[in-house]
């Protein structure tokens, strides 16, 4: 997602479908919808694209001035954020309410701000809500469009609007494809506050609250010249502990979801708290995505872990071997090393090894350990090349692919990682047979 592309926000009270229609105008359901309000709390983000221009549409907590629920303060602050970030506001009100007095206390906010705003009133399918959309002219912000988030009804009037209201094209906008980076672990174990240390930027809410994040919240930021973008999820849970009617269940979705769009992904551990099976489980589901893995130890300034055994565990337990650092979000201890060991993942995770060499390194194992096979019979491995990067992927012409043993496969894989430092990679490597080539 391009820095670079103008960002539409979505404002508005609690509950007026502000994230109905983040999904109704990205194409997508990224972002979690629930009958109760509160859900969104973070600033979510999309891209989207009408009338042959792109930005990027921001979708933002509630703005409730007189709550006192808990994160409210920190809600209202992201909101307000997203605001500031962005070239055009959508103030979304919902037509069935009618104006109330919360609308007057945000639209004063938006007069103050120099964004251009459009007022859109939701639920626009409903009678009650067509014959309250002229009461909106009185919040002092112009001719409100009505629009249904959930039916797509007056959606395409609205972003006619907000297409005009857009700045330029910025020739800048088209650059190339950022690194994808999900931050991910089980709940509470620091993947905010480290994502928050790496910006420099209160950009996620950070509490003590398990579950705080529920979006997958991307961020972009450039470093050293390489284009990122840096993916907070919520905290994974066990599949047997996601209740498909729960908001945590959509989350642990999107974190899934985030996951399966990245390149790397950084498995944030609580040190404190030492590696549990959870960890493991999550690790797993970065492998299943086939993401370039390495392992965050966070909480290093009151760890109970020891290290040695820890690490070893990972190796005995993750096939792709991850790489692993010590760091702290509070004392910022390591925190440097995390986005140079992120690019350094992706390069390996993108790169080619020519198939003269590969074939070169191929005879060279052979003699370190002969092909053992079933029976009488030995396998012949003739010739190997890769044909796939982003993750890399390999195929091993064999004289029988019947001949090849697990073991012999995971010696083959074990031994590219060593040679060509691929640990964290996710490997794949194809046996061909001769009755397969020539059948």
């Amino acid at each position: 997602m391009s820095s670079n592309k103008p960002r539409v926000a979505i404002i508005g009270y609690p509950n007026v479908g502000k994230s109905t229609l983040f999904n109704r105008i990205t194409g997508s359901r990224d972002a979690v919808v629930a009958p109760e309000s509160g859900v969104t709390r973070d600033r979510k983000e999309g891209e989207a694209e009408w009338s042959g221009r792109e930005f990027i549409v921001v979708d933002t907590g509630g703005i409730d001035l007189l709550s006192d629920a808990p994160l409210a303060d920190e809600v209202r602050q992201q909101a307000r954020l997203g605001l500031q970030e962005a070239a055009v506001a959508i103030f979304l009100v919902d037509g069935k309410m009618g104006l109330a007095p919360q609308d007057h206390e945000i639209a004063a906010i938006l007069r103050r701000s120099t964004v251009p705003v459009i007022v859109a009133v939701n639920k626009y399918d409903s009678k009650i809500a067509q014959e309250n959309v002229n009461e909106y002219w009185q919040l002092g912000l112009g001719e409100p469009v009505g629009v249904s988030g959930e039916h797509g009804l007056g959606v395409g009037d609205l972003l006619d609007e907000v297409v005009k209201r857009l700045p330029p094209v910025d020739e800048s906008e088209a650059g190339i494809e950022p690194i994808r980076v999900a931050i991910v672990g089980r709940p509470n174990v620091g993947k905010s506050s480290l994502l928050n240390v790496l910006l420099g930027d209160q950009r996620t809410i950070v509490s003590n609250i398990p579950g705080t994040t529920r979006d997958a919240i991307d961020t972009d930021l450039e470093f050293d010249g390489t284009p990122m973008t840096l993916i907070d999820t919520a905290g994974l849970r066990r599949p047997g502990k996601r209740v498909a009617t729960d908001v945590e269940y959509y989350s642990s979705l999107r974190a899934l979801q985030a996951l399966e769009r990245s390149h790397v992904a950084l498995v944030v551990v609580d040190a404190n708290e030492g590696l549990v099976d959870l960890d493991l489980q999550v690790a797993y589901e970065a492998q299943r995505a086939k993401c370039a893995t390495a392992i965050l130890f966070n909480k290093w300034d009151i760890n109970q872990l020891d290290l040695d055994m820890t690490v070893d565990r990972i190796k005995a337990k993750v096939q792709m071997r991850p790489r692993w650092l010590t760091v702290s979000a509070i004392t910022k201890r390591g925190v440097d090393r995390i986005l140079p060991l992120a690019r350094d993942l992706y390069r390996q995770y993108s790169a080619r090894i020519p198939t003269a060499e590969l074939n070169k390194w191929l005879e060279t194992t052979k003699t370190q350990r002969a092909p053992a096979g079933r029976g009488a019979k030995t396998i012949k491995a003739f010739y190997m090349v890769q044909y796939e990067s982003s993750p890399p992927r390999f195929k091993v012409m064999v004289n029988s692919r019947a001949l090849v043993t697990k073991s012999y496969a995971y010696f083959l894989e074990n031994r590219l990682r060593e040679d060509y430092d691929l640990w964290g990679i996710p490997l794949v490597i194809d046996f061909e047979g001769k009755e397969e080539r020539y059948s």
